[in-house]
């Protein structure tokens, strides 16, 4: 259980919750577990993370999958500082004012991707409300730097949603990262509780602006289920997705950081997730990962390679199937 005061700076994480009366924890059943970090491997991996001075959303966010993704030298920059100017109720980041934009921040990420020697990298980032573009201008300029420090790395990035930022979008795509990916994270219901600086039909509309800018981007949204959704609610979300062209869909167990955030309504079982994730690819997504540890950047070099076969195995078959087009 993460807690809620910064050892760092004794100061609350997340102050906004510390009113909250806490909410119970619930056991964790027997198929939520992860690998705990430990490797020499993820040892350096953390060492040059530290020696840039960068953030990871595997550390802020208490990701379970860290030991498993840094063993493997995963990791995914969080750009833009550690503190968001939004206050979601199952986000472990922490909330307040952030400090200003360090203009030298892409090219240390660029640097500890090359020293890695990652062939997928993942760049996502707190909100950034207070800044014009909400920090479009510094994605496109990470992304640049990547491509000129380590030429051989696809560049994902996961994205705020750029909510009143007009122009932001736009910024982030002539930058051509390979993947675009936004999470709607929970069922339009439940944006109120769990989401509140949000709007789902915004987070939808953007993925699907991604596309009709420039349609060889994949793109690329995720939700949490355990927070009170109904399935009938999520096969919705599928289909908008789906409306909406999104090519990869992720689906994990939302896992509650602290006794203030939004409390686990229930754990979804393995047959559950199977059963998601048949409904998914049913629908059209070229890309599914639906289990209780999915996350995000989970094994995104992988899937990244399965998504290219996976379009070009379509574009095959509707060439064969209209031979004349």
């Amino acid at each position: 259980m993460t807690v809620v005061i910064d050892n760092l700076s004794g100061k609350p994480r997340h102050p906004e919750k510390q009113n909250r009366p806490d909410s119970e924890v619930l056991r964790k059943p027997s198929w939520i577990r992860a690998k705990a970090p430990g490797s020499a491997t993820y040892a350096e991996t953390r060492a040059i993370v530290k020696q840039h001075n960068l953030v990871t959303v595997c550390e802020e966010a208490a990701c379970p999958n860290i030991g498993e993704c840094w063993e493997q030298k995963h990791a995914t920059f969080m750009i833009m500082g550690e503190t968001c100017t939004r206050a979601c109720a199952f986000c472990n980041v922490a909330t307040g004012v952030p400090l200003a934009l360090d203009d030298k921040e892409p090219a240390y990420v660029a640097e500890a991707v090359a020293k890695l020697g990652l062939r997928h990298v993942v760049i996502t980032s707190v909100d950034r409300d207070d800044l014009d573009d909400g920090g479009a201008q510094h994605f496109a300029d990470t992304i640049s730097a990547i491509r000129q420090a380590s030429p051989g790395t696809t560049v994902e990035i996961l994205t705020p949603d750029f909510l009143r930022k007009d122009g932001a979008l736009e910024t982030v795509v002539a930058a051509k990262p390979d993947v675009f990916n936004h999470n709607l994270e929970t069922v339009p219901r439940l944006y109120l509780s769990i989401r509140p600086g949000a709007r789902y039909f915004h987070s939808l509309n953007l993925l699907q602006r991604v596309k009709q800018l420039d349609a060889e981007i994949f793109t690329k949204s995720g939700i949490m289920v355990g927070l009170g959704e109904a399935r009938e609610e999520v096969m919705q979300v599928m289909d908008d997705m789906r409306t909406a062209d999104i090519d990869f869909i992720t689906i994990g167990q939302y896992l509650q950081p602290t006794r203030k955030h939004a409390a686990i309504d229930r754990f979804w079982t393995p047959d559950e997730f199977d059963a998601l994730a048949t409904q998914a690819r049913a629908k059209g997504f070229l890309m599914v990962s639906a289990t209780p540890l999915t996350r995000s950047s989970h094994h995104a070099d992988e899937d990244f390679e399965k998504l290219k076969a996976a379009r070009i195995a379509r574009q095959q078959k509707r060439q064969a199937a209209n031979p004349g087009s």
